[in-house]
């Protein structure tokens, strides 16, 4: 069979394709006689890739069209057009002289900077692997955990919370799915300041009792959480999910400690099933306050499981913790 033959019958017949990755390398390929660097294929699928414009579009609007026009009054901006006013007063060996010293700036700026300028766009020392980026955009629900697109109507990207350059962790925990449009502003938007968040994390109280646990009382853990058994239980292996942070409730988590708790929860609630398969459900629940019950004031969740016959009547679950509310 002929190269012709092969490739129209693979494009026509057999391609499958989640992406446009595959026409554009090939398009690559035949356009420049059989060959092309990762470079240049790469630069292809860029130009068929509108995020990377939008991405730039927030830059000029929120970084350099602010300096250039709010800031130092180079330019004029009218709706979405940028304007160096009084251009026609520059004669052509002005304009090219003016663009060669700013071509010079440039060059001189990549020299002492290097590869560092483009830091911000890599995401890290290394790239997030396709797996680990599908399992951050599967437990989104592939929408922007900002604002809520869809991956059908924006690009979604994987950003680390706490930044990788101020120590983030690459891990499941410490990422989020933003949306270009998101991940490209949260540096004007976040006001929370990473530089300690070391010290935050570290954060203990010694009169606590879920901040100095035992250690053989640890079930499983992560870097931000674990997991007791509760020394009160409501029902057999009653467990609690505890942030490792001195934070009194829930509502004083940050995003990674929702995201730590959350896998503990999951993996526990997987681990008591496959060793009792007499549960059949669980309440999950916190006390958020004295009027609520709360007791230690060290946020701590309850994964309580659940047995068929194990009250008499289970029907309105945690209603019944107000007298008269339950039996719904």
């Amino acid at each position: 069979m002929s190269l012709y033959s092969e490739l129209k019958s693979f494009i026509a017949d057999e391609m499958v394709m989640s992406h446009v990755y595959q026409p554009v390398m090939l398009i690559e390929l035949l356009e420049r006689n059989g060959e092309a660097s990762t470079t240049e294929i790469a630069q292809a699928i860029l130009n068929h890739d509108p995020s990377q414009v939008e991405y730039y579009e927030q830059v000029v609007k929120h970084m350099v069209g602010r300096v250039l026009t709010k800031n130092r009054h180079i330019t004029e901006k009218r709706g979405n057009i940028y304007i160096l006013p009084n251009m026609t007063s520059l004669s052509s060996q002005e304009r090219s002289e003016l663009i060669d010293l700013l071509r010079l700036k440039i060059s001189e700026y990549k020299a002492k900077r290097g590869s560092l300028i483009w830091e911000h766009r890599r995401r890290g020392h290394r790239p997030i692997s396709g797996s680990t980026k599908y399992e951050v955009l599967k437990r989104a629900k592939f929408r922007c955990e900002l604002c809520g697109v869809s991956a059908g109507e924006k690009a979604l990207e994987v950003d680390h919370i706490h930044p990788k350059s101020l120590g983030g962790k690459d891990n499941l925990d410490n990422y989020q799915a933003l949306c270009y449009s998101c991940n490209s502003a949260k540096r004007n938007t976040d006001k929370s300041d990473f530089r300690d968040y070391k010290k935050m994390y570290n954060e203990r109280v010694s009169s606590c009792l879920f901040c100095e646990i035992p250690q053989d009382r640890i079930v499983t853990e992560n870097e931000l959480a674990y997991v007791i058994r509760d020394g009160f239980p409501v029902t057999p292996m009653h467990t609690l999910i505890i942030p490792k942070r001195h934070v009194s409730d829930y509502f004083g988590l940050f995003q990674p400690e929702i995201n730590a708790t959350n896998k503990l929860i999951m993996g526990q609630k997987e681990l008591l099933q496959d060793d009792d398969p007499t549960i059949d459900g669980f309440n999950i629940g916190m006390n958020c306050g004295e009027v609520a019950g709360q007791t230690i004031f060290h946020c701590h969740i309850h994964l309580i499981p659940r047995r068929k016959g194990d009250v008499e009547n289970p029907r309105g679950g945690i209603r019944n913790l107000i007298l008269g509310r339950g039996h719904h």
